[in-house]
């Protein structure tokens, strides 16, 4: 097993001792023991989404020699940055049709401005990728989610968001199965205050896709659980089989597969022109990306991203 511990700038070690060393984000101060990466700066970590460090280094560790162990810290659930519980929800399912598992254990929440959150993440090596096709959405068959608040917020304000998430959700979906839960985070697995939402639509094709919201000093709670309903109705009105913060986060899968990928997104965000560009300098794999022609599609702003693979193999394997 190889264990590292990684921030909002890490560098992680991949295979062996004799393994590459790659710097995974930022420009922290880490050093670099064996297998085992060290921070010499606040060991709360950052507040700004600490955990994304584990889908940067998630295409490392999956072909290196042995099972690895990714310890992040920071926040969790913090502006800026996809909710750790995005990860589970929707990216963890999602991620893993391509051939791989992992596991995301939530040791500690933590939220903006102090950080303070602690997951652990294990990902056992593979062979090789394969592709995805992600372009039949199908309809939406149940909505779920889960309300929360940590710290001194008292429990009122996550029933009163899932509650406004429901009723705004009910206007479009008036038979459906919707369950949001409000949840008081337990004070020995949160670090500060904080409060918000996040929502999934899961689809009969097996799609997810979310809306989601932080609480804000001077925002009402009201505010926080409609702003999430609203984010995952304007995602699922795109007509898109992926959301929008998932779109970009597959690209490196479709990069390293082997074979042909197909996503159907709504609008081409930014992050994911970006992650295109430097899959294909980097890998030199080949993307092309479309307009939908699909029927139904003519009024929506909707795309297919097609990748063909470098088939990436795992020398240890």
């Amino acid at each position: 097993m190889q264990y590292f511990d990684l921030k909002a700038s890490a560098l992680i070690r991949t295979g062996d001792d004799s393994g590459p060393v790659r710097r995974a984000a930022g420009g922290g101060r880490h050093r670099l023991h064996g297998d085992h990466v060290h921070s010499r700066e606040d060991p709360r970590g950052e507040p700004h989404g600490g955990h994304q460090d584990g889908r940067v280094s998630l295409p490392c560790v999956l072909f290196a020699a042995a099972p690895s162990d990714l310890r992040l810290r920071g926040g969790t659930n913090a502006e800026m940055a996809p909710q750790i519980d995005y990860t589970a929800m929707v990216f963890k399912p999602i991620a893993e049709k391509f051939g791989f598992t992992f596991s995301c254990d939530i040791k500690m929440r933590g939220y903006y401005p102090k950080g303070g959150g602690e997951v652990v993440v294990r990902v056992p090596p593979v062979k090789q990728l394969t592709p995805v096709t992600l372009t039949e959405r199908g309809a939406v068959t149940k909505i779920s989610g889960r309300a929360f608040v940590a710290g001194a917020l008292p429990f009122k304000v996550a029933k009163e968001m899932a509650a406004a998430a429901v009723r705004c959700l009910r206007k479009e979906f008036r038979d459906l199965y919707l369950n949001v839960q409000p949840v008081q985070e337990p004070r020995d697995r949160a670090f500060g205050n904080g409060s918000g939402i996040i929502i999934v639509a899961e689809t009969s094709t097996g799609c997810l896709l979310a809306g989601s919201a932080l609480g804000k000093r001077g925002v009402s709670a009201d505010k926080v659980g409609i702003d999430a309903a609203e984010m995952l109705l304007a995602n699922l009105r795109q007509g898109g089989a992926v959301d929008e913060y998932l779109q970009d986060q597959l690209i490196i899968f479709m990069a390293l597969a082997n074979g042909v990928s197909r996503i159907k997104t709504g609008p081409v965000t930014l992050h994911t022109q970006t992650a295109i560009h430097f899959a294909e300098q980097l890998a030199k794999a080949k993307f092309t990306v479309k307009k939908s022609e699909e029927e139904g599609d003519a009024s929506r702003d909707a795309y297919i991203i097609e990748c063909q693979g470098i088939a990436m193999t795992n020398p240890h394997l």
